[in-house]
């Protein structure tokens, strides 16, 4: 495969073992518990297989006892990168950066291993090569980093070599990973482009962990095709963009989705007609609400792109969360805090001596500026990007944002927030495109009057009202709220149309 480049395989690690009994011995001897450790250190010695001239038999031997060392380390260490604000601290990114080494590692050596057996024997190098170029995604998924093209790439690289050695749906039990049952390399490799197909960075780390395990479930029911089926139910995915170039002869271009729709289908159709999340295999993460809202999200995510991200381009200023929204919308703050008033009585004593007014925003010829807290962003191919020069303050979307970059008040969503090659965030800007009002929500007569005022968005359609809190306002569904300053006073949230990290959108009906 010419068109492949398989990273250089490092010749110059001392390999710690020499067969199989050695290498058990190492294993027993490493610091299981220090998954950190662990983990640098079985890539170190991947790395050293790979540049290593052992039997191609033995590599795979001593490769495949890696492996199983590997996947428990991994689970143990992704909690320190698994969707954490970005950009992440050095010690979390040191995590990510090995977790992501070692897949991508293990899964060069198994595939540069594949040529050397005979076809009928290419199977399980291809299909671990595979599982661990998936594995290596998922965790820049889960890092919110963004993926390289070399991955897909090396994706492909196992589809053109299982594809003509004719090993692409044999099956091969797994025993690093049970759950999985007899996998064949197809369902892996399908099972990563799905992934990648419905735009992971997007999700919360609940949908995340839900879309995967679905997927997982269902990878093996996709075809790879070399042509697209015609037919008026088909539903096939064009893999070229994933490429990134013309495909090389034999290698088919198409993935037949359609099954996976179907699943789709049909659990929407359970959890709409009362059946738990946890009953259809996938798991407690989501609420049945939450999971009808994901797979809505991904049978879209299947047939079109999803959220649109802006058009607009130029330097943007935007600002994050409840609070800044409302002082763009409303021209003041909700809750003043104390650095954008004088706060010092003394001070107050003077002004109001001096001139009658405690305040100097109080004075008739004084003209009030409001600095709200933001960012300045650039819009580069409908993307937002803050350059590594301003990681000021670490983001984790979606997080309602707002600005006034256009001359007017804008309400909106940062989604789908990654970290680039080069360090810099980027994510994806969506505008609601309802009628918005600032408002609050109305404090109870037994509420504390010194409490901080909870701020509300109100958004109006022609057909639709729907009302925007920040997520921990301790709204409920079906109970009533009261607003102050909106055009309408009472509403009843009934269902929850959307969720970020730091917002709730409900809809609602008038009470």
């Amino acid at each position: 495969m010419h068109w492949l480049a398989l990273p250089e395989p490092r010749r110059n690690i001392t390999l710690a073992f020499h067969d199989g009994a050695s290498a058990r011995a190492w294993l027993a001897a490493q610091p299981q518990a220090q998954a950190l450790h662990m983990v640098a250190a079985l890539r170190l010695q991947i790395e050293a297989i790979d540049g290593s001239a052992l039997p191609p038999a033995e590599a795979l031997e001593l490769l495949n006892l890696l492996r199983a060392a590997a996947v428990p380390a991994q689970e143990n260490l992704e909690a320190r990168y698994f969707r954490k604000a970005l950009p992440m601290p050095e010690d979390d990114q040191r995590c990510f950066e090995h977790a992501h080494g070692l897949w991508t590692r293990l899964g060069v050596a198994y595939l540069r291993l594949a040529p050397q057996f005979p076809p009928a024997e290419k199977g399980l190098p291809l299909n671990r090569a595979a599982c661990a170029f998936r594995m290596a995604e998922y965790c820049h998924f889960q890092a919110a980093r963004q993926c390289p093209e070399l991955l897909d790439r090396l994706l492909f690289g196992v589809l053109a070599q299982a594809e003509s050695n004719g090993v692409l749906r044999q099956p091969l039990a797994d025993p690093d990973f049970r759950h999985l049952g007899e996998a064949n390399i197809a369902g892996h490799l399908a099972w990563a482009f799905l992934l990648r197909l419905i735009d992971p960075y997007r999700l919360t780390s609940p949908q995340l962990v839900v879309a995967n395990r679905a997927l997982s479930r269902w990878r093996e029911l996709c075809t790879f095709q070399a042509t697209p089926d015609d037919t008026p139910k088909s539903q096939t995915i064009d893999l070229l963009p994933l490429f990134g170039g013309q495909l090389p002869e034999g290698i088919p271009r198409w993935l037949d989705v359609r099954p996976v729709a179907r699943k789709i289908r049909h659990r929407l159709e359970a959890l709409q007609a009362g059946q738990s999340p946890e009953s259809l295999k996938l798991g407690r993460e989501l609420s049945p609400a939450a999971s009808i809202r994901l797979l809505t999200e991904l049978a879209a995510s299947l047939k079109s792109p999803q959220r649109a991200a802006s058009t607009e381009i130029g330097e943007i200023e935007i600002a994050f969360g409840a609070e800044n929204a409302y002082a763009i919308f409303a021209g003041d703050f909700l809750n003043p805090v104390g650095n954008l008033e004088a706060s010092s009585t003394a001070l107050a004593h003077d002004r109001l001596a001096m001139f009658g007014f405690d305040r100097v925003s109080q004075m008739p010829t004084a003209v009030k500026k409001l600095n709200v807290p933001g960012e300045v962003w650039t819009m580069v191919d409908g993307m937002a990007v803050r350059p590594p020069d301003l990681q000021v303050t670490r983001r984790l979307a979606p997080c309602l944002i707002a600005s006034t970059s256009q001359g007017k008040p804008r309400l909106g969503v940062l989604f789908g927030l990654q970290t680039t090659a080069a360090e810099a965030l980027t994510g994806g800007l969506h505008w609601y495109e309802e009628k918005v009002e600032a408002c609050s929500l109305k404090r109870p007569a037994s509420h504390a009057q010194r409490a901080p005022r909870i701020p509300a968005f109100l958004l109006r359609s022609a057909d639709a009202v729907s009302l925007i809190l920040p997520a921990n306002a301790g709204a409920r569904l079906d109970v009533g709220l009261a607003l102050d300053g909106a055009s309408l006073e009472h509403l009843v949230p009934t269902d929850v149309l959307e969720r970020g990290v730091d917002y709730v959108r409900y809809g609602c009906r008038l009470a």
